[in-house]
């Protein structure tokens, strides 16, 4: 297709470019195709173009791109909307909705996304009942058991969803932003008493149920107070005895109960308490059944709620006994008889909540703290018995049939239970270090440095000896354990932690303190660092000390670490440079997490994460295979900084097309936890293709290959538990950039035997369908990426696929 004129951009031009972008088999062809389409949607023609295209006689691929134009024009080319045409368009979307209730669901979606983009655009100033008029306007008092009933009501669902999750994804202002939400909020109980009635309706669809339990998890990101979801929290809870429904369920009421927020409001949380208490009969129903769904299910309502508002509920001492039957109630959890991952995957969810236990009764005043300590002493010494049990081995022959997979879990579970043999054996002084960091954090503020210097410079002055020494294995074991005594130190000398257990409020963005100790010791330590360094950059265990001393420092310090990050990222990059580990990109993953958005820290970041980008570059050039540690940690670093910071990729600095080069060629590799990260890049470097140019130039140049290696993994080449973290990158590419999805998936399945000779034709095609059609719940994407891995695999229909 020839480039046009602006004048050009007609319906028929439209269809011809859609055609060619669809069918035509020569990718040059399509490029232009897409480049053209690109131009036309940002046209002033548009606005009228996008109508006839939505027609009924259209074919679902040509609707589709309208509504798309549709929401492209609202959300991007406001502005352009011709006068005293809004309440024409207000009124013909709402048209168009009602008219593809019944589908195709994808280009309802869509049209949907492009009225909430309407919603958001004129909410606070001219359309302030938006949300009651649209609901008047998709309730006719059809029931919802009838055809056209349903699919309004679904329709309607589909809109209240997506308008909150618009607000979260659309380029808007933060105080804009958070207007908005304000002026949504206000709406809520309107909204909610939809949602409520719908799902108490006892003849109501389990499809309309399953997308109310998706609105509600949507409107909570509104910051929903608790005390204004109650009810909907115990509709949710009765949901949990219908199993098509109990997966959804779970995650929603988990999302209601996880609102921070909700700390505020202790009486609603006390009114919940025994509404997940009333929860054990059928915990313990799944438990002797074996059913391990429905038992992580509940763990994770119950972890979520003790988790969450431990402190807030040990706080209610009049309501002790409540709070403690929730308690065992997770023990029971923690105790669920069987081996961890095969038998059983409830007790792991818990153990962060007996560390959250342990520090909130800590942290209480004198007389409560007496109270708990002599309630929950003996809880903790059962504990100890339940994680001995459950860190014994099972049988010879039981654990020669498990799976590596099963076998790597396993074993991570049993090192994350402070009872490895090596665990056990750690010298006691590093146990020591870490209760003086908490003891120092505690002292009065101007009592810390001294203490602090008395302690530290004997270890320093040691460090400082064998730093002059000739390098040998002798004296590399002492200068180890001397930076992992640091590191110990720092990781628990928390000023911010301890200005919070003294009930001073805490705000927002933390607040450096001036000259902070451990800075103060860092910043001195500095030159006789980069002197060890200088000496033993080329081992491992040394460079890896030196990492742990400033990551478990940053960790700590968070923004307090300021003055010293122009220095670490020279470090950094000198000790890369030398020698690249995964030890330095962590922390400079770390770096970028936490001071990402610093402008005064900006340069040395930028600069350091080129530097490490394009030696990393170099050893994917010269082969990476040796090193899937280094390669696991790039694409964490990358993923991470796209999250934190995506506009560094911006600049012509980084080469995001070079990441995106080396992910194709990391998911060759067999280590899981390397795809996993892979995959994790992925994601978030598709959710930004409209963002940033460069993401989208390579998905349109190469974006077919991306599919072809992530169907090889799904089809076989890769271990079969990674097919959630596929379908991962797969929704994501589902929800951002469908038109183009929908042209790789056709044409990277068209081959015979791709990419597996037990998939037939039919079988691809329902595959596409699936996937193309699956913008909402990654639940369902995840089902239907494992189902086409079992049909690659001939396994489907076997006992080893119902169990998987």
């Amino acid at each position: 297709m020839e480039a046009v004129n602006a004048d050009e951009f007609t319906v028929e031009a439209v269809e011809r470019a859609l055609q060619q972008l669809y069918y035509d088999p020569d990718m040059d062809k399509k490029n232009v195709a897409q480049k053209w389409l690109t131009q036309a949607q940002a046209s002033p023609q548009a606005w009228h173009f996008c109508w006839a295209l939505l027609r009924p006689d259209k074919v679902p691929e040509i609707q589709f791109f309208g509504a798309s134009t549709l929401h492209a024009k609202i959300s991007r080319h406001w502005s352009d909307l011709p006068p005293g045409q809004l309440d024409s368009l207000r009124s013909q979307l709402i048209t168009q909705v009602g008219q593809f209730a019944s589908g195709p669901k994808l280009v309802l979606t869509r049209l949907c996304v492009a009225l909430a983009s309407l919603v958001l655009h004129v909410l606070a100033e001219t359309w302030p009942t938006a949300v009651p008029d649209l609901l008047c306007a998709f309730q006719t008092g059809e029931s919802v058991t009838e055809a056209d009933g349903q699919a309004r009501c679904l329709a309607l669902l589909e809109l209240l969803a997506v308008l909150p999750e618009e607000l979260q994804s659309s380029r808007i202002p933060a105080s804009r932003r958070s207007q908005l939400r304000s002026a949504l909020a206000v709406d809520w109980s309107s909204v909610c008493s939809l949602l409520q009635q719908l799902l108490q309706q006892p003849d109501a669809p389990c499809p309309v149920r399953e997308q109310v339990l998706r609105c509600v998890s949507s409107w909570l990101t509104l910051d929903i107070a608790l005390k204004d979801s109650e009810g909907l929290l115990e509709s949710c809870l009765a949901l949990l005895k219908e199993s098509e429904l109990f997966d959804t369920a779970v995650e929603t009421i988990v999302s209601i109960i996880s609102q921070p927020d909700c700390q505020r409001f202790a009486d609603s949380l006390l009114k919940v308490v025994p509404q997940v208490l009333g929860l054990q009969e059928q915990l313990k129903k799944a438990v002797q059944d074996g059913d391990m769904e429905t038992s992580h299910g509940i763990c994770r309502i119950a972890v979520a709620l003790g988790e969450t508002h431990c402190r807030t509920l040990l706080e209610q001492v009049d309501h002790w006994q409540g709070f403690q039957a929730l308690v065992s109630m997770i023990m029971s959890c923690t105790g669920t008889p069987g081996h961890y991952p095969v038998d059983e995957t409830s007790s792991s969810l818990t153990l962060t909540f007996w560390y959250t236990l342990q520090d909130d009764i800590t942290s209480l005043d004198a007389e409560r703290q007496t109270l708990y300590l002599q309630i929950y002493r003996p809880v903790y010494f059962q504990l100890v018995d339940v994680l001995l049990q459950k860190a014994c081995f099972p049988r010879d022959e039981d654990y020669a049939v498990w799976s590596a997979d099963d076998k790597e879990q396993f074993k991570t579970y049993r090192l994350n239970k402070t009872f490895e043999k090596e665990e056990i054996q750690l010298p006691q002084c590093m146990w020591i270090m870490q209760a003086l960091g908490f003891l120092l954090s505690a002292l009065p503020s101007d009592e810390i440095l001294g203490k602090l210097l008395s302690l530290v410079t004997p270890h320093i002055q040691q460090l400082e000896k064998l730093a002059n020494e000739p390098p040998s294995s002798a004296n590399k074991l002492p200068i180890v354990h001397i930076l992992g005594l640091l590191s110990d130190l720092f990781s628990t000398f928390d000023l911010n932690k301890q200005s919070e257990r003294s009930e001073v409020m805490r705000p927002v963005q933390t607040q450096p303190h001036h000259n902070n100790p451990v800075v103060v010791v860092l910043q001195q330590a500095f030159p006789l660092i980069q002197t060890i360094l200088s000496k033993w950059l080329n081992e491992p265990e040394v460079v890896e000390a030196v990492c742990a001393v400033f990551e478990k420092s940053l960790k700590t310090l968070l923004h307090d670490f300021a003055p010293l990050v122009t220095q670490l990222c020279e470090l950094i990059g000198q000790m890369f440079s030398a020698y690249p580990q995964a030890s330095a990109l962590d922390l400079t993953r770390q770096l970028v997490h936490i001071f990402g958005c610093e402008k005064d820290l900006f340069s040395p970041i930028i600069a350091l994460l080129e530097l490490i980008t394009n030696i990393t570059m170099s050893i994917f050039q010269l082969g990476s295979r040796d090193h899937p540690d280094v390669v696991e940690s790039f694409m964490q670093l990358h993923a991470q900084a796209l999250r934190r910071k995506s506009d560094l990729y911006l600049s012509d600095r980084l080469d995001i097309k070079a990441v995106f080069y080396c992910g194709i060629l990391s998911f060759k590799f067999p280590e899981a936890p390397t795809l996993k990260a892979t995959c994790l890049l992925f994601t978030e470097l598709i959710s930004h293709c409209e963002q940033i140019p460069a993401v989208r130039e390579v998905l349109q140049e190469d974006g077919k290959l991306l599919l072809q290696t992530l169907l090889e993994a799904i089809g076989g080449q890769s271990p079969r538990s990674l097919a959630e973290h596929f379908a991962e990158v797969l929704f994501s590419a589902s929800r951002n950039c469908p038109s183009m999805l929908s042209v790789w998936l056709r044409e990277a399945l068209l081959p015979p035997g791709f990419p597996s000779s037990h998939l037939t034709t039919e079988h691809k095609e329902h595959f596409c369908q699936q996937i193309l059609r699956e913008q909402v719940s990654k639940r369902r994407m995840k089902d239907i990426v494992k189902e086409f891995a079992l049909l690659s695999r001939g396994l489907q229909g076997t006992e080893y696929a119902a169990n998987y």
